[in-house]
């Protein structure tokens, strides 16, 4: 029996899908230069034509991959938090949880935060949360509750930690986390 229109359909939206997930994971490890849709393909195990079929070019892949990792920078849980009227050590410790949580559960975000950071380096991203995470740092700062220094370096260090961990929980199969207090202790006083 044929397939119907909409099994069809399905089945394109599930082949795309894939194709970006694997490829979010395949550029995350392997950056835009180190990528080649011959060895994606590979990797994802479809015939590289297939590719060619959602995609135009490696390019047009690649700015979709984009669109994850924006989405990642621009969490609203993160601009929600920093709007909290919360003090600032309760919205780093949560800020923590959340990023260590998300870590553990998901590889998309732990693709996504790896992707978006390549791109800050590359010059190439809008930098949100960075800045986000620089406000709660100062509230903090002003309570006294946050360590002394530059909030934008701080930021950088904090998001840097985060982006360690999200590499080695792509690279490795039984990395070690740390915990969400030890992720919060980057910022916050003794």
């Amino acid at each position: 029996m044929p397939k119907s229109q909409e099994r069809c359909q399905e089945i394109r939206e599930e082949t795309k899908n894939l194709i970006v997930k694997k490829s979010v994971l395949y550029f995350a490890r392997n950056g835009f230069a180190g990528t080649k849709i011959s060895d994606l393909s590979k990797h994802i195990g479809i015939a590289q034509g297939t590719i060619y079929i959602y995609f135009k070019s490696k390019e047009e892949l690649y700015s979709e991959i984009f669109a994850i990792s924006d989405k990642i920078a621009k969490n609203d849980k993160l601009t929600m938090l920093a709007k909290l009227p919360l003090p600032a050590d309760q919205k780093i410790k949560k800020m923590s949880e959340y990023v260590i949580k998300s870590l553990k559960v998901d590889e998309m975000f732990a693709a996504g935060i790896a992707l978006f950071t390549q791109r800050i380096l590359e010059g190439e991203a809008d930098q949100t949360f960075y800045k986000t995470t620089e406000k709660i740092i100062r509230q903090g700062q002003k309570e006294g509750t946050v360590v002394s220094g530059s909030a934008r370096k701080l930021s950088e260090f904090y998001w840097g930690v985060v982006y360690l961990y999200a590499v080695k929980s792509l690279y490795t199969a039984d990395s070690v986390m740390i915990s969400s207090s030890d992720l919060a202790r980057v910022l916050l006083e003794d």
